[in-house]
């Protein structure tokens, strides 16, 4: 058997044939995981709602309150616990374009009060072991039963009560700001309500 020419006909046929193959491939592999991955986002959603609420009997993502505003680029979402249909507590997603390395994205819940129950960060890509301590317990519990109103989110290098990630003061300011945007929906949704 005598060896092919390489052309640049046989070499643009063979790209695109390994082309079709692997979109083919991909595509066919991007439909098998769709379901999985979106059982998956449900899972940490709801598992999230459990840190940042009391104890809830209904079903918050059912209820759901998709809210555009000109503070986020996606719709802030809104989540409202209920027992025994009482109102018992909001979860609200704040985000911040403004982290080291781009996107904080938070829930916040808030008791009716409107103290800060707990805060779960649902996605971040700081610096590991500088920003990424933002989920740490001791950054944590330092927001847990405070009223923004009365606690200012910002760092204290800022002017703010938050004492800031050592190292990652931006991260920190980042962190801050998803929690205001948060607590700035919860107040403007319970005035409307009112």
């Amino acid at each position: 058997m005598s060896k092919k020419e390489s052309t640049f006909l046989n070499m643009t046929i063979a790209l695109f044939v390994i082309t079709i193959v692997a979109g083919i491939s991909l595509g066919f592999i991007n439909d098998i995981t769709e379901g999985p991955k979106a059982k998956a986002k449900l899972e940490r959603k709801v598992n999230a709602l459990k840190q940042v609420l009391p104890e809830f009997n209904n079903n918050p993502v059912e209820a759901v309150l998709m809210l555009k505003s000109d503070k986020a680029k996606d719709s802030i979402e809104i989540y409202t616990g209920t027992f025994d249909n009482q109102p018992i507590g909001t979860a609200i997603v704040g985000s911040s374009e403004k982290g080291y390395s781009g996107l904080v994205k938070i829930m916040v819940g808030f008791n009716p009060d409107e103290s800060i129950k707990n805060i779960v960060v649902l996605e971040q890509k700081e610096t590991p072991g500088l920003g990424t301590k933002m989920k740490d317990e001791k950054f944590m519990r330092q927001f847990r039963g405070k009223k923004p109103s009365e606690f200012n989110l910002k760092p204290t290098k800022d002017g703010g009560d938050v004492d800031a990630l050592t190292g990652a003061t931006i991260s920190t300011r980042a962190f801050g700001e998803a929690a205001q945007m948060a607590y700035d929906v919860f107040v403007e949704t319970n005035q409307s309500e009112n």
